[in-house]
């Protein structure tokens, strides 16, 4: 496996793939990689002849300098990872300054009002950074096709408008959740969680579950009061919100329409780290 650290043995190397007309697939992630990201990269194997990993910890998308301090950074072990996949598979491990080399700062996007929605209302600038990151790469790597886990569904949705609205030619491909055992959603920050903050996690799962099944005969909101009593009983876990929305354009869902196709979503802390979740409702 190569191991690319900057753009000037990468580009050459994609350009030379591309020469012999090669499709290249792409995942994007932040490294301690788990068997989440190895699914999406599995899904990329599929339909491509190479892909490129970037393993990059991008500092535009925090909003809490702690949070970007304390993110695990595993490259030997992403590394080891992903040699147990097949040998067309690379990564691209970029420093700050060969991703940022003008200064570290995020372009200013408009997503349509994705980007105001749910995540956006608690986390500032944090999709201009996403937005900014996955243009840079989709510049530097220029895939085929890129791959992104529905676990960040509204991330999905806006690098997809990304695509379309900034003509970047780039097929963006959502990728099923992939859940451990207990159907807590597989995130790299499960890492920093204690052994019992994990098996007390799956309980969002498990309210996701049991809120779809209200879903098909209560309103929107009283399912999300419904989410809203059984955190309040949870001794752990505080939650930060849950919403029910269009997914078209993530709107809050204020009467439920049989045309119209809904997710609800979940944001928790538990041992002060923040968990996302979400399910698809009809």
């Amino acid at each position: 496996m190569t191991i690319h650290y900057t753009q000037n043995t990468l580009k050459p190397f994609i350009e030379e793939q591309k020469s012999q007309g090669k499709k290249i697939g792409f995942v994007p992630t932040m490294g301690a990689l788990h068997e989440g990201h190895l699914s999406l990269v599995k899904n990329a194997m599929t339909g491509n002849d190479i892909v490129f990993v970037s393993i990059f910890v991008n500092p535009t998308q925090f909003d809490n300098a702690t949070d970007l301090q304390k993110y695990p950074r595993t490259l030997d072990a992403d590394v080891s990872l992903l040699k147990t996949l097949e040998n067309n598979v690379f990564v691209y491990a970029p420093s700050v300054e060969d991703i940022y080399n003008s200064g570290v700062n995020s372009e200013k996007f408009s997503f349509d009002g994705l980007e105001f929605e749910m995540e956006g209302k608690f986390r500032t600038g944090h999709f201009d950074g996403v937005g900014t990151i996955v243009k840079r790469f989709f510049e530097i790597i220029t895939p085929d096709s890129a791959y992104f886990g529905e676990k960040d569904f509204q991330q999905l949705m806006i690098v997809k408008k990304l695509a379309s609205k900034y003509k970047l030619p780039v097929n963006v491909v959502g990728c099923d959740i992939f859940r451990e055992a207990s159907g807590l959603a597989m995130s790299s920050r499960n890492q920093r969680l204690s052994e019992h903050a994990k098996k007390e996690s799956a309980f969002i799962y498990k309210t996701l579950l049991q809120a779809k099944e209200k879903f098909g005969t209560k309103s929107a909101n009283k399912v999300k009061e419904w989410v809203q009593q059984q955190f309040e009983k949870h001794p752990l876990l505080t939650l930060e919100y849950v919403e029910i929305a269009n997914i078209k354009n993530l709107k809050t869902v204020q009467r439920k329409s049989k045309n119209e196709t809904y997710r609800i979503f979940i944001a928790a802390f538990i041992e002060n780290i923040r968990l996302i979740d979400n399910i698809a409702l009809n």
